[in-house]
């Protein structure tokens, strides 16, 4: 990853390969942002004429490139855009610095060091510039000829190596602990995206549960791994039920990170289909190729444990990793089948494409069994989730409704868009069954809120619990855009990394 430092320096004097300013969308023009006075000096005072004469308009995702001035041993100057410019005595929008960080770091691939000069009111801004730097870097090449992971690469371009914050305290007790807060969770979040982008014939059930043990034991986590054995005997009818047609069996693992000075326990579960054709309700053409990515919610899981476990927060975190295959073959579950879930309750399989909430089912029952005081799972759901909120938006929804305010304010708080999904009740009566307690589908229309509503079903008594269905934003079809690389993205890793420090620090009650 690339590395961070904080500097005090001044920019004409930096031996980097560019300097990175940014620029705002001002009433009549490109406005310099704060951070870039030395840069703008350099240009007589007349930077924002220069750029907007290059173009430059000040908006979010927009790279104006210019030769450095006279005096600057950097050659190369980098302008991205923030966006609207901040009224007077207020800073600019997190999430804005974040983004342009995110574009300035994948701009500059390729090269050694860069030099960041934007501004910075504060520890926090230091710490989102820093985790848009990390995330923005981020490359998936692993697998490519002349990817950056391939000694005889000639022409692969590895990430920026080096950034360098200018106008952050190098000291500064605050400033260093946002910086390596930063770093625990785009390391982590990046490692999510590894995973997510991995080709489903290299990280089966039992591959990645083994990428869990190995984190659990770097980081002192505790982990139990569960295997056919292990779910015959524990009675896990969704997990195998689901797996039962592939020749990759399932897992079940549970991952513990524990504080002793801990008062709160929060329980994650996340859906971890490592490949997902449909089964016996085969996925039409045109629907398998990403399919790799039905294991998002399972990798946000893990990933946030681990962070939490980084950072040392003051709350016990347990993570629960549903893993398995979804295959079409002889010995695969049909439509029409019952599974025994681990509850004790029984559901008619009507659709095998409707699988995840069958994993997920087991787990949250497994996690109820601890009484946490709260429980979320993640999950890529529905299909009728991304008709809702698009690709870019996650679904949340709760059965405590100050509870699911608190998470989409702590999702918008750190960059992740989402949105609160009520869950009608009326919607319920559409999974009765005559065969099982319940069906694993319901009415097509919400078809995305009915998935909340069998989850619902699977969460202990008294227990508060949300659902976040991430299927729209956890892997990104398109063009990468601000931090945000094409493929895996790690959506609601940071979601969950700030409830755990919210509930760490007694604010969610």
């Amino acid at each position: 990853m690339t590395a961070l430092t904080l500097s005090t320096a001044a920019a004409p004097g930096l031996r980097v390969d560019a300097i990175v300013i940014g620029v705002a969308k001002g009433a009549e023009g490109p406005v310099v942002a704060p951070g870039a006075e030395a840069v703008d000096k350099a240009y007589d005072g007349k930077l924002a004429g220069v750029l907007e004469t290059l173009g430059a308009s000040g908006a979010e995702g927009e790279v104006t490139k210019l030769p450095a001035p006279a005096g600057f041993k950097a050659p190369l100057v980098v302008a991205v855009g923030l966006g609207a410019e901040p009224e007077k005595d207020s800073g600019f929008d997190p999430e804005a610095l974040r983004r342009a960080a995110g574009v300035a770091a994948r701009t500059l691939s390729g090269s050694k060091k860069a030099a960041f000069a934007l501004p910075l009111a504060d520890a926090a801004d230091a710490g989102v510039v820093a985790e848009g730097v990390l995330l923005g870097a981020y490359s998936f090449d692993t697998y490519k000829e002349n990817g950056r992971s391939n000694p005889k690469a000639k022409n692969g371009k590895a990430p920026l190596a080096e950034a360098a914050l200018l106008g952050g305290k190098p000291r500064d007790r605050v400033y260093k602990a946002a910086i390596e807060r930063a770093t625990a969770v785009a390391e982590e979040l990046n490692r999510a995206r590894d995973l997510i982008n991995m080709p489903p014939n290299d990280l089966d059930p039992e591959a990645f549960a083994a990428v869990a043990q190995t984190a659990a034991k770097e980081h002192g986590i505790k982990v139990q791994v569960l295997d056919e054995k292990a779910l015959v005997k524990g009675g896990y009818g969704g997990i195998l039920g689901v797996g039962a047609g592939s020749a990759a069996g399932p897992r079940l693992v549970k991952l513990s990170y524990t504080s002793s000075k801990a008062d709160k326990h929060l329980a994650f579960v996340g859906k971890g289909i490592t490949y997902d054709s449909g089964g016996i309700s085969l996925k039409p053409a045109g629907h398998n190729e990403t399919m790799k990515c039905d294991m998002s919610g399972a990798a946000a899981v893990f990933a946030a444990v681990v962070a939490a476990a980084r950072l040392g927060l003051e709350v016990n975190v347990t993570g629960w990793l549903a893993l398995a295959e979804n295959m079409p073959s002889g010995s695969a579950t049909r439509p029409g089948d019952v599974l025994r879930m681990y509850s004790g309750k029984t559901v008619e399989v009507l659709n095998t494409d409707a699988e995840g909430r069958l994993v997920l089912a087991d787990a949250l029952w497994a996690a109820s069994e601890e009484k946490p005081d709260a429980i979320v799972d993640v999950a890529t759901l529905t299909g009728a989730m991304m008709l809702a909120l698009g690709n870019r938006t996650f679904g949340i929804m709760a059965n405590d409704d100050a509870f699911r305010s608190a998470l989409h304010e702590a999702a918008e708080e750190v960059g992740e868009p989402a949105w609160p999904m009520p869950l009608p009740e009326h919607l319920r009566k559409g999974m009765d069954s005559s065969t099982a307690d319940i069906a694993n589908m319901g009415e097509r229309m919400g078809g995305g809120l009915v998935a909340g509503l069998f989850l619902r079903e699977f969460v202990g008594e008294g227990i508060t619990w949300a659902h976040l269905d991430i299927a729209g934003p956890a892997f990104n079809e398109g063009g990468p855009f601000g931090y945000t690389p094409k493929g895996g993205t790690g959506t609601a890793v940071r979601t969950l990394v700030r409830l755990a420090e919210l509930t760490a620090a007694g604010d969610l009650g």
